[in-house]
């Protein structure tokens, strides 16, 4: 089944990783040729991809009311990796793994904004699980300004075999919980081969996933609020783990 993508850098990034099979570029009957709905045109057309200028009741159906922007890709399914292919990431850029494991999140927009900062720092990978979770959606894709489409996903029947199976390659797993007498972040040595494991809005980590990590840490607050978004509290632990590698730069393998 196609899917349709939207928004100005959710088409570009799928058009610039040509990692799916592209279909045609809709946008709005009246968008001129300028600025990203621009950019989009042009690289359809180097592309060699069809262009279809179509009414903005279209592009609000195929983007199902997203904010489209004017632009809509007509796309194939996302190309899921496994965690071999992960792996192997790691090991061509021979760096040690940094993987981040996303137990149940739901919201599109958590998820999309923890792949867009993974691929910030480097990651060299997601891994969620197939059932009761987000797949890379859409609106995923959109949220994180379409930096899925550079970075690779796998999509597990079960995450804590997919933990069990990196923990016999050496990889730590470390959980972010909340709670007493668990070790600050700021005073974790991340600075390893790391799967970085993240819980469900409101739920957190499941018992199994928690029982199954080699490390739990906590981010230290001094405010009144006890804990922070799920996105946000990723974005600080996947920044903290690439200062503890000291990377001041990468090239994409």
């Amino acid at each position: 089944m196609p899917e349709f993508l939207y928004g100005h850098w959710a088409v570009i990034e799928a058009m610039r990783a040509g990692r799916r099979k592209l279909d045609a570029l809709m946008i709005h009957e009246r968008a001129e040729k300028r600025g990203p709905v621009g950019d989009a045109m042009s690289m359809a057309e180097e592309l060699h991809l069809p262009i279809q200028r179509v009414q903005r009741r279209i592009l609000n159906d195929l983007a199902r009311n997203g904010n489209h922007q004017g632009l809509v890709l007509r796309v194939g399914p996302y190309p899921y990796c496994d965690v071999e292919e992960i792996l192997g990431t790691a090991a061509r850029r021979n760096e040690a793994p940094f993987i981040l494991l996303l137990d149940l999140l739901k919201d599109p927009q958590n998820v999309g904004s923890l792949i867009r900062v993974s691929d910030a720092v480097g990651a060299h990978g997601i891994v969620i699980q197939e059932r009761r979770s987000v797949a890379v959606t859409p609106a995923v894709v959109n949220a994180s300004s379409g930096a899925v489409e550079h970075i690779n996903v796998a999509q597990v029947t079960n995450l804590v075999s997919a933990m069990k199976e990196l923990k016999e390659q050496d990889i730590w797993l470390v959980g972010l919980d909340v709670g007493h007498n668990i070790p600050p972040l700021d005073k974790t040595d991340l600075n390893m081969a790391l799967g970085l494991v993240m819980g469900s809005e409101g739920e957190g980590l499941r018992r199994l996933v928690r029982d199954t990590c080699d490390l739990l840490v906590t981010l230290p607050m001094r405010g009144q609020v006890g804990s922070l978004n799920v996105a946000t509290a990723g974005a600080i632990a996947l920044y903290s783990a690439w200062s503890a590698r000291d990377w001041n730069g990468w090239v994409h393998a």
